[in-house]
């Protein structure tokens, strides 16, 4: 379901981003400590002390479980990473608002959402004093709302002379990764170019400009999607009503020749990772990544999985097939760049923002309590008729999606205020679907043993303005898309993460990991310091499992 970014959401934009700064902190015993300790050094003398290109690989919507299920399937970039790197096999997004720009600001800063200030989606990276340059399609965007800073920040403090490229098919997924700074970011215009904000610069390079002309777009339009291996490899029907919403549901999904839709509707097929690999490349050779005696980083966001996740479900045949051909995209791009550098001299991280849910309707029967579509419309009038009876503003008390806010300074005394509140609240809990309604400053009280809690005491500071949090049942979810995330559960929580390369040891690691982690993992790797307190610690890359 769409947030709303109107009414008390910009109250807790405001609330939030005040506080956002100092509520970063080092991992507590709130937080589970990764295993950790500073690794050994895995170089000898002679060689490299640090690599010279860091390249992060963030697959949008990839759940954890993909390698496996499809493991045997696997043959390309993804499977080598998995085969050749340190694999940490239980790592989540510690947070509860499962969603990408929350999941893509928190992978190189560190730190959770409640101190980066991107808590949603709604307050990611939307920004109207920042349009995109050169007449590009779409809303303007920056990193404005963006609290502390990066590792593209401290490489940078401890050498001038590094450079960055950040590229998706998404803006958030572009911008959030590294923070503010004011680097070469692009992101996908329907029109079928690569653009920035004004954020950035006023006009494209010509290196971009030279890539756009290419109208690469135009060399998939038309082009048939379907399936990469025989019929019988497939497990999943090819027809399920419920996906694309009963339209399109089978293979092959043929791509519009018209050039112009074929630029929107490129997007939910296998082809707009293709476009964001090769634009990547084109940048990591006109801006000479990793041919310096500097470390370069190189941050790709590929969102094809994630749109095609929404619509078709992570189950379906299309989601198989997207999981197969992403990882023989990866496997391409690797090999491409392995032939322009050092394979030797370049780490590589592969990980996701976000996991995602079992279509409800297509839950199994085992899962109890059925999952739903949960809205909390028709409680909404109860809700206001209570505030008109306090004389309160009737909007004194609004909801967006799964938090409850309130303007406290529209009741004339504190009684009346808990009186809507505590009617409001057990309102909710009687609707289907609903698993928990928490005080958010009561459950800030438990976060050593309730994981839930723990997740959402990671997601705002504080001091915002959130006054409760709803947590529905497993596979119950807001509607609006067919699959969703956005919850602190598991199985949306739950995504792969890899370190290959440079100053790796491979092997699997079974302990629990968090995504903050990744960032200071890097920065130690680096020998470079974070520049403010971290919710995440090194993980032991450098030392056999």
């Amino acid at each position: 379901m769409k947030r709303s970014i109107f009414g008390l959401s910009l109250l807790l934009a405001v609330a939030c981003m005040a506080g956002a700064a100092s509520s970063s902190g080092a991992a507590s015993s709130n937080t589970p400590a990764a295993a950790g300790g500073t690794p050994p050094t895995t170089t000898v003398p002679g060689q490299p002390q640090k690599p010279k290109l860091v390249v992060l690989i963030t697959i949008d919507q990839f759940r954890a479980d993909y390698l496996s299920r499809y493991g045997k399937q696997l043959q390309g970039g993804l499977a080598r990473l998995a085969r050749a790197g340190a694999y940490f096999t239980d790592a989540h997004h510690d947070h509860a608002i499962t969603e990408t720009a929350p999941g893509h600001a928190t992978l190189l800063s560190g730190r959770f959402p409640r101190s980066t200030g991107i808590m949603m989606n709604a307050i990611g990276v939307e920004d109207e004093t920042a349009p995109l340059v050169a007449g590009g399609y779409g809303p303007g965007a920056s990193p404005t709302r963006f609290r502390g800073t990066t590792l593209v920040d401290w490489m940078t403090a401890a050498d001038r002379r590094t450079r960055t490229l950040s590229v998706s098919m998404k803006d958030r997924g572009a911008i959030l990764p590294v923070g503010r700074a004011k680097t070469d970011v692009y992101w996908y215009s329907i029109d079928g170019r690569f653009l920035t904000s004004t954020y950035y610069r006023k006009s494209l390079p010509d290196w971009v400009n030279a890539f756009n002309q290419r109208q690469m777009v135009a060399s998939f339009a038309g082009k048939p999607w379907d399936l990469l291996l025989p019929d019988s490899a497939y497990a999943e029907k090819d027809s399920v009503a419920i996906e694309m919403n009963g339209r399109g549901v089978t293979f092959p999904h043929v791509l519009t020749d018209d050039v112009l839709d074929a630029g929107a509707n490129i997007r939910i097929t296998p082809f707009i990772d293709d476009m964001v690999l090769a634009f990547a490349l084109h940048g990591l050779e006109s801006l000479k990544l990793g041919t310096g005696a500097q470390t370069d980083l190189l941050a790709l966001s590929l969102s094809a999985t994630d749109v095609i996740g929404h619509n078709f479900g992570p189950d379906s045949r299309e989601m198989h097939d997207q999981v197969l051909r992403v990882d023989r995209a990866v496997g391409t791009f690797l090999d491409s760049l392995y032939k322009l550098r050092d394979s030797s001299s370049i780490t590589v991280v592969f990980t996701s923002d976000h996991g995602v849910g079992t279509i409800p309707e297509l839950a199994p029967a085992t899962i109890q309590p059925p999952p739903r579509r949960v809205s909390l419309g028709p409680i909404i009038p109860a809700l206001r008729a209570k505030l008109r009876e306090l004389k309160a503003d009737t909007f004194a008390i609004e909801t967006d999606v799964n938090i409850v806010l309130a303007d406290r300074r529209a009741f004339r005394k504190a009684a009346d205020f808990e009186t809507a509140m505590t009617y409001f609240l057990e309102q909710i809990r009687t609707v289907p679907g609903v698993a928990r309604v928490d005080r958010f400053q009561a459950l800030l009280a438990d976060t050593a043993t309730d994981v839930i809690a723990r997740r959402w005491a990671h997601q705002f500071p504080a001091t915002s303005n959130v006054e409760a949090v709803i947590t529905l049942d497993p596979l119950s979810t807001w509607g609006g898309n067919i699959a969703s995330h956005g919850s602190p559960r598991d199985y949306d929580s739950h995504v792969p993460l890899i370190f290959s390369g440079f100053g790796v040891i491979p092997g699997q690691r079974a302990q629990f990991v968090r995504t903050v982690d990744l960032a200071p993992t890097l920065a130690q790797l680096l020998g470079v310091k974070p520049q403010e307190p971290t919710d995440g610690v090194p993980l032991p890359i450098g030392r056999a499992p």
